[in-house]
């Protein structure tokens, strides 16, 4: 049967406008129905699990690819491979050892300070197999924002990697040991007040606990402790369910990773990216990854080549280190396909194809304890995901307008916020519900109260503050700036409170304001104080050296000091930063008097202009 004419013309110009609206209008309309299709089927497996009251957990997928594929590698460290087998085996040991010499009891929390290697997974997931929650602890933190780590999660038992004993400060130990057991991975060790493991691991037996131990019922229930910077002045514990680690370990899959990819993770462990993401995603498609220790530009190609590694997680920090490093003829030789990670600025993004080749570059943005995550799955240079009414629906989020000098949020004249005009930036909230729920900060009601913003549209609303100046461009989000108390640098969150109240303790200092500077050529914000000195006395920069090194770490000390004779406020009786990151960190355009941190003096010296020309020139360290 043949087809009229004017019919077959129908359908040609159907096609063609078809064709156009998609062209022109809906560019991304196929990655975007494929993305969601498998975004909504993922949820809706997480949604069978609330209502049948019975949760296949992350470690469940992983006991269950150690039976599918027991011989296949799994990870990958320090040029050793480490099967699916080999680590369910020493989980279980190091499981055993938890129930009859630790005497851990489902419920339990346990402190973890470890670097990235293996032993980190199998003791996480031979806590995990007998039911204990686990607080992953920042290797970098100083003795005061440890011991508060450790206690605020209600912890009683704490394990420390065998590199790190020697680091741990004594009085810290001191106090530690009043509450909390300490065990460390080694077979003996001099101080008989801390407990050995490697030594009762070895006689352990491999055979599985009860699974009854690590089985749960509720998606909401609490399984991990991550530390975030804290407002406050201390790192916050946030709270991490299933219901999270789960959505994290769908990442990859969602992106397009596939079970033969070989994957990358440079980024420490104790961090939700390195995981949930990287662990947790490597699990869920029963991949393998290479774990590395610790970051190295001049190491990462050829670890690439050396273990055909085809997806790598990063930092933004992390591509531009590469970037700087001298240019190669074997640049483009790699099997490198994907990056998924944070942070990447736009001119960092484009040279980094330009230097590497065609690699989908793919950004995620969301906070650990956070209920909304963006995802770029289209690779749009400088932007943190898609944003059209769709993705509205489904995760149900906001743009409000953002007063910078008051440091908060407009009002209408009802007291509600006002929505950012088409175009504009404004600051990101999330709605909190029974399918985005926020779980807060162990051991305070306050502080995740404090990440709330009630009654923001309508009287009864509940919105998650991201703190994120976002703006809205052709279909997809970008990241403009962070508000609040807390900026990014060297990879890490920093608290402006906490350095606040740390070079408070110095006997000349009578007010200090800590904000983060943008500094060129380098990712997220150097630390910056401006300081108010007591009468009577000098600004030291000797003393103020040793004690910022003493107690905080290096990411969070701050760079640049700033005199001055008073302090401005808002008209909320906040600090002023806005008007202080605006001015930067400039000698020639300042009339304070500034310093710079010097490591080889070991002293804040006076930022001169030579300095300061030799900052933006790329050729002094930060």
């Amino acid at each position: 049967m043949e087809l009229p004419l004017d019919w077959l013309a129908a359908l040609a110009a159907g096609l063609v406008s078809a064709y156009v609206l998609q062209r022109f209008f809906f560019t991304c309309f196929c990655e975007d129905f494929f993305f969601l299709w498998k975004v909504i089927r993922y949820g809706a497996r997480l949604e069978l699990f609330r209502l049948r009251s019975s949760v296949r957990t992350v470690l469940d997928r992983f006991v269950q690819q150690a039976r599918r594929i027991p011989d296949k590698p799994f990870v990958i460290h320090d040029g050793r491979v480490h099967t699916y087998r080999d680590v369910d085996a020493r989980s279980n040991r190091l499981a055993n050892v938890f129930l009859d010499a630790v005497e851990l009891a489902k419920g339990d929390c346990v402190a973890l300070l470890m670097g990235n290697e293996p032993d980190f997974l199998c003791v996480w997931f031979g806590l995990a197999k007998v039911g204990c929650s686990v607080a992953f602890l920042n290797t970098n933190l100083k003795s005061k924002s440890l011991l508060h780590c450790v206690k605020c999660c209600g912890a009683k038992t704490l394990i420390v990697g065998s590199d790190l004993v020697d680091h741990m400060d004594g009085v810290l130990m001191d106090q530690l040991r009043d509450d909390v057991q300490v065990w460390v991975m080694r077979s003996q060790n001099e101080d008989t007040h801390l407990h050995t493991l490697l030594d009762k691991v070895e006689a352990a037996s491999d055979q599985p606990v009860p699974a009854a131990l690590r089985a749960s019922t509720s998606l909401k229930c609490p399984i991990l402790y991550i530390f975030t910077s804290g407002t406050t002045g201390l790192p916050k514990a946030a709270v991490i369910t299933h219901l999270q680690s789960l959505k994290a370990a769908g990442g990859f899959w969602a992106f397009g990773v596939k079970e033969d990819d070989v994957i990358y993770i440079p980024l420490p462990l104790y961090h939700s990216a390195a995981s949930l993401l990287g662990i947790g995603g490597t699990i869920e498609l029963g991949a393998t990854c290479v774990l590395k220790k610790k970051f190295s530009a001049s190491q990462f190609w050829n670890d690439c080549r050396k273990h055909n590694v085809t997806v790598f997680q990063y930092i933004g920090e992390l591509c531009r280190y590469l970037c700087n490093q001298p240019q190669t003829d074997k640049e483009k030789v790699h099997k490198v396909r994907m990056g998924i990670g944070n942070g990447l600025q736009r001119e960092v993004w484009r040279e980094f194809l330009d230097r590497f080749g065609n690699i989908k570059m793919c950004e995620v943005y969301g906070s650990t304890e956070g209920n909304l995550c963006f995802m770029n799955h289209v690779g749009k240079i400088g932007a943190v995901g898609r944003s059209n009414f769709i993705y509205k629906f489904l995760f149900r989020y906001e743009l409000v307008k953002y007063d910078m000098v008051k440091d908060e949020p407009e009002k209408d004249q009802y007291g509600f916020s006002k929505r950012v005009d088409k175009g504009e930036t404004g600051l990101l909230l999330s709605k909190v519900g029974a399918t985005s729920p926020f779980f807060g900060y162990a051991g305070s009601k306050q502080l995740t109260e404090k990440k709330l913003m009630r009654n923001v549209f309508v009287k009864g609303d509940a919105y998650f503050n991201t703190g994120d100046l976002m703006e809205e461009k052709d279909g997809f989000i970008i990241f403009r700036d962070r508000m609040g108390d807390t900026f990014r640098w060297k990879g890490e969150n920093v608290a402006t409170t906490e350095v606040s109240e740390t070079l408070g303790l110095v006997d000349f200092i009578e007010e200090v304001n800590v904000y983060g500077v943008e500094v060129p050529g380098h990712e997220g914000r150097a630390g910056m104080a401006a300081v108010i000195v007591r009468p009577g006395f000098t600004f030291h920069g000797k003393v103020m050296f040793e004690h910022v090194t003493r107690d905080l770490p290096a990411y969070a000390r701050p760079l640049f000091i700033r005199l001055q004779t008073v302090m401005e406020i808002t008209s909320t009786f906040k600090q002023q930063k806005f008007q202080l990151v605006q001015s930067g960190f400039n000698p020639s355009t300042i009339s304070h008097r500034l310093y710079i941190l010097d490591y080889q003096q070991e002293a804040y010296i006076p930022l001169t202009d030579i300095i300061y020309q030799r900052i933006l020139a790329g050729e002094r360290k930060l």
